[in-house]
């Protein structure tokens, strides 16, 4: 709207103005010319746009006789009767299309609106109003097309005067809006457009008004009135309106529902993200044999991604190797081996604590979950539900004090036998479980059970191991003529297996003492049984006066056949009575002789083959042992560490002997600061010390 000639400013109140019309308006298009004719039939009034549309100048008709002038003669009878109707003062009006003689002598069409008038003392007069014919009918195609294709479509459109009121809503908009028809108009934007913040979105309409910029694509979500159960997806445009003459009239707001394209990028987005995760928890799940720790793995692998609360529980029938569920009667009993959080919150404190066992009614969610090895959800949990998660009265309490809105219970499924239960909750995380996550949560259960069945396999070998391998290695030693003995045995780290490493002390005739340590190759159940018969073999032998490498040659021999039967040793005895010690070895490391005052040395003795290879000689060499002297025999664990040289791990063991300083002391300083941390074999320590007679 234009007030003496300026353009309205933004937001200002529509009120009736006087002034001219900018060019370029629907009567500029249409050309509408007037012609006055009459009583007689004659032209009395012709305006510029009758010139501009039939081409004759006011002097060439005004005064002539309008029928003759402008219609062509086989329609001038049609034309007189049409003038008698209009300028009968019973009808008075006519409307329709004629034909006209152009000043060039062409014919147009023409549409006209014929109607009767009479001046003030009360004659007759007739006004014509005519336009080009084809020029309306492209108006009234262009009106009718806009106007069917907006009502049709199937975008929602508003348009919007410069207050932010409703001139026009289209019935897609108004049925999103859930306003009637006879309530679109005159609408503010919370009206229209309910699901946005209105305050946001009248600050943006009117950046668009003020700088003429549209907006476009500004995708919002809501639930619209006329389906607010399911959540909706839009674009959301702004443009401004402009008349011809660059008058601001309003904005035009367009809104597209994109919601099944933005329900397929978000599933997209959901399966990048599930196999994601379960990429990640390939890589982190199962890096070792630990039990506790797999489980921990599984639990930090689905928070926060797919629960807020993980807890990983175990059937202790299954961790006791005792059958799965079905087969022990009562109520299964759990032992929690892993919990995760997404942050603090009280339903940590309501989950069964890390190590401790719980036996639960078969009525509670987690139990019925390992009956009956299927997944147990709980989309929208109602306090009644509470009790069949919770495992007590207080721990239901922290649960709903904490939130707790969604449950879902995995069981953990590996080689046909459920071993156990994934425990998920939703606190944060506003969505609930569907069935996207169970498939989520199966699949990541599946992968860790795989680990966790072998990881407590490897537990029961491991101890099975542990204990022949114990119950094979000497106890505490009698003391022995003339020396002192200390000795440590440490198995393997959790992330490997026990292996065949021993140590022996063994009393001979004449008060002489035999030493031995060794290193079955191989690990598990089998080396700790190699390595008793090997250690058999040797004591057998011990008695009948060989020489060291007599007594290696027969045990070589005897290794034939034994299923792991390559093994290092090295083979030492002392007589008291000479001081003198005769060593043999079979592939293994060279003891270290340390003596008080001196660096400690590696005793240079022929290396040899080990135990079971065959047809390589072994050899004894003699050492004279004096008092305070220390003899500190071990296997590799204690000196191989992977990535690091062995001649510097050895300049280490040498550097940490210290002759004078108690034995067992030495151990456990050896033990600190040589074993890896994370170390992959046994280790064997034995160290004897000459005394003084």
């Amino acid at each position: 709207m234009v007030t003496d000639g300026s353009r309205t400013g933004v937001g200002e109140e529509d009120r009736p103005s006087i002034g001219p019309s900018p060019p370029g308006g629907l009567m500029d298009v249409l050309a509408v010319a007037a012609v006055v004719i009459d009583a007689s039939g004659r032209i009395v009034l012709w305006s510029p746009q009758a010139e501009e549309l039939m081409g004759y100048r006011a002097s060439e008709v005004l005064g002539r006789p309008a029928v003759r002038t402008l219609v062509p003669p086989e329609y001038r009878d049609r034309a007189l009767k049409l003038f008698a109707e209009v300028m009968a003062e019973s009808s008075g009006a006519w409307a329709g299309v004629f034909p006209i003689r152009h000043r060039d002598g062409g014919v147009r069409l023409l549409e006209f609106r014929n109607m009767r008038l009479t001046d003030d003392r009360g004659d007759p007069y007739a006004l014509g109003l005519a336009t080009d014919q084809g020029t309306v009918r492209q108006v009234e195609r262009e009106v009718a097309l806009s106007t069917r294709v907006v009502a049709q479509s199937p975008i929602g459109v508003a348009v919007f005067d410069t207050r932010l009121r409703t001139v026009s809503v289209n019935p897609a908009l108004g049925d999103i809006a859930g306003l009637p028809p006879h309530a679109r108009l005159d609408r503010s934007v919370r009206h229209i457009l309910p699901f946005v913040d209105p305050d946001t979105a009248e600050s943006v309409m009117r950046d668009v008004l003020r700088t003429g910029t549209p907006l476009r694509d500004q995708a919002v979500l809501g639930r619209p009135a006329g389906d607010p159960d399911h959540e909706h997806a839009w674009n959301l445009s702004y443009f401004r309106l402009e008349s011809a003459g660059g008058d601001v009239l309003g904005l035009t707001v367009a809104l597209r529902d994109i919601t099944q394209q933005h329900e397929a990028a978000t599933e997209a987005a959901r399966a990048r993200e599930r196999l994601t995760t379960i990429a990640d928890a390939t890589a982190r799940i199962g890096t070792t044999l630990d039990l506790e720790q797999t489980a921990r793995e599984l639990a930090d692998a689905v928070v926060p991604r797919l629960a807020d609360v993980a807890a990983v529980d175990i059937l202790e029938d299954v961790l006791e190797h005792r059958g799965g569920p079905g087969e022990a009667s009562g109520p299964p009993v759990f032992r929690a081996l892993a919990l995760a959080e997404a942050g603090p919150t009280e339903a940590a404190r309501a989950a069964d604590p890390v190590g401790e066992a719980a036996r639960y009614g078969t009525d509670r969610l987690v139990a019925r979950c390992v009956a009956t090895g299927a997944p147990v959800r709980v989309p929208r949990v109602r306090p009644a539900d509470l009790a069949l998660i919770a495992r007590d009265a207080e721990s239901a309490r922290l649960l709903d004090r904490a939130g707790l809105h969604s449950y879902l219970a995995v069981p953990l499924i590996a080689r046909g036998t459920v071993l156990g239960a994934l425990d998920l909750k939703r606190i944060g995380n506003p969505e609930p479980f569907d069935e996207d996550d169970i498939v989520l949560a199966r699949e990541l259960a599946g992968r860790a059970a795989i680990s966790i069945d072998n990881a407590r396999w490897y537990q029961r070998e491991r101890a099975t191991a542990l204990t022949l391998q114990r119950s094979l290695l000497p106890q505490l030693p009698e003391p022995q003529p003339g020396l002192e003995i200390a000795y440590r045995y440490q198995p393997a780290g959790a992330a490997s297996e026990v292996g065949g490493d021993w140590f022996d002390v063994i009393p001979l005739a004449g008060g002489r003492t035999a030493l031995v340590v060794g290193d079955v190759m191989g690990s598990g159940v089998t080396a700790a049984a190699t390595m008793g018969q090997v250690r058999t073999t040797i004591r057998a032998l011990a008695h009948l006066h060989l020489e060291p490498d007599g007594i290696l040659r027969s045990v070589d021999r005897s290794s034939t056949g034994l299923e792991q039967s390559i093994a290092t040793c090295l083979y030492a005895v002392y007589d008291p009575a000479t001081g003198e010690c005769r060593l043999a070895s079979a592939g293994h490391l060279p003891p270290v002789l340390a003596r008080p005052g001196q660096p400690a040395q590696l005793l240079d003795l022929p290396t040899g083959a080990p135990l079971g290879v065959g047809t390589v000689p072994f050899h004894s060499t003699a050492v004279r042992l004096r008092p305070d002297d220390e003899l500190v025999l071990y296997t590799d664990g204690l000196v191989e560490v992977r990535g690091q040289d062995i001649d510097e791990r050895l300049a280490l063991l040498r550097e940490l002997l210290t002759p004078g300083a108690g034995l067992q002391e030495t151990c456990d300083r050896l033990l600190r600061a040589l074993r890896h941390p994370d170390h992959h074999d046994d280790i064997a320590l034995l160290i004897a010390r000459i005394t003084r007679p």
